[in-house]
């Protein structure tokens, strides 16, 4: 099978293989601390997961031949097109609700870094130097204000990535959408020669953490569900600390790693400083969703004992809706926006590189025989994820 149709609840169904288009369905959830009593209907997305993959592939035959042949590879983080000497890569996702909160607030410049880091981030994890990004506003009504605050900060974040945005489009929809919808997709290449293996990682490789701000664009539903039940309708309007809002705080832009990456990997072109064998872009579903798809090929399986801790905010509003630990770490990536891994030899170099190139990096844990994940929470528990 080949897609990448994930199914985008605030819990990841694992994508089938690598297409050339990405289909999401973003549940509308009501949880409080659980996703069991959220009555998002998970099994059903999968089937619509599956029908979408089905109509997808049927494309496929098309271009049987010519170039941009559709490559059938399991469990990727983007879509390849066979281009002779290269693979183009193509991945979607968007802002998801979190552009509802910068409606809330009125702040809309940082959402540019969100959108980027969502889909230019999993490029990247493939191997792929992100080249451009085009993108689709869709509003009730155009406030060229907005539009303007909003392509403003997107155009920020996409010069400091060295990305593109080549096109885009803006549509004003009223009745098909009540506040806001901000989508993307992103074209990488990659020689063939330099897409990432995780088919060799090995145990004893090192896994590396990657510091996130508070939340990327994952689990705001649950945030939203936890903020409103304690400080109403309006929560985003309460103060959470020293004068800051919790609406302010949740919309801390998303740190963006693709750049960063590229120094280790090469940009297409140039030469491998740090021969990665896997990342794992921690989004939705979390360490154990995104963390067990990278170690799948190879059968292996992780102890994560020195992460990065949640930020603040994050453990506050844990404690504020008594969300389950594990509940957490499947929802949000707890501070821990990707992770790397690689051989222990190269960890040093990899750490310093990312450190120059402004990312806080760390070694948090190692690669291990046992197919488990083990994580040492921020509050000192273990979470043991089998499956």
């Amino acid at each position: 099978m080949a897609a990448w149709f994930s199914v985008q609840s605030e819990v990841t169904i694992e994508p089938f293989n690598h297409v050339t288009l990405s289909y999401g369905f973003r549940y509308p959830t009501s949880v409080m601390t659980t996703y069991k009593n959220s009555g998002v209907d998970i099994r059903e997305g999968d089937r619509a997961s599956m029908i979408a993959y089905t109509h997808a592939a049927s494309t496929f035959a098309s271009r049987k031949g010519m170039i941009g042949e559709p490559v059938f590879e399991k469990d990727g983080y983007a879509g390849f097109l066979d281009m002779g000497a290269y693979f183009l890569v193509q991945s979607d996702d968007s802002t998801g609700s979190k552009i509802d909160l910068a409606f809330d607030v009125g702040i809309f410049d940082t959402l540019g870094y969100d959108l980027t880091a969502m889909v230019a981030d999993d490029a990247v994890c493939t191997g792929a130097e992100p080249i451009a990004i085009s993108n689709t506003i869709d509003v009730p009504h155009i406030d060229s204000k907005i539009i303007d605050r909003l392509m403003g900060g997107l155009a920020k974040a996409c010069t400091e990535q060295k990305i593109a945005v080549p096109a885009g489009e803006i549509a004003e929809v009223p009745g098909a959408v009540t506040r806001g919808v901000w989508s993307a997709t992103v074209i990488g290449i990659v020689a063939k020669d330099r897409v990432l293996k995780p088919e060799t990682i090995k145990p004893g490789d090192v896994i590396l953490a990657l510091r996130d701000n508070v939340a990327r664009s994952n689990g705001f539903s649950l945030i939203r569900a936890v903020l409103s039940k304690a400080h109403g309708k309006e929560w985003f309007k309460k103060e959470w600390k020293d004068g800051k809002t919790w609406g302010a705080i949740m919309l801390t832009p998303s740190v963006i790693y693709s750049a960063a990456i590229l120094e280790l990997i090469g940009r297409h072109g140039k030469p491998v400083q740090v021969p990665v064998k896997g990342l794992a872009h921690i989004t939705g579903g979390g360490i154990p969703s995104k963390l067990k798809r990278v170690l799948k090929k190879s059968g292996c399986g992780a102890e994560l004992t020195d992460l990065w801790p949640p930020h603040e905010a994050m453990t506050d509003l844990i404690k504020l809706g008594s969300v389950p630990t594990e509940e957490a770490y499947r929802t949000w990536n707890m501070g821990n926006g990707m992770l790397v891994i690689l051989e222990e030899k190269h960890a040093q170099k990899a750490l310093e590189l990312l450190t120059k190139n402004g990312i806080q990096a760390k070694q948090a844990g190692m690669v291990t025989k046992e197919s488990s994940i083990r994580i040492r929470a921020f509050d000192e528990s273990e979470v043991v994820i089998t499956a």
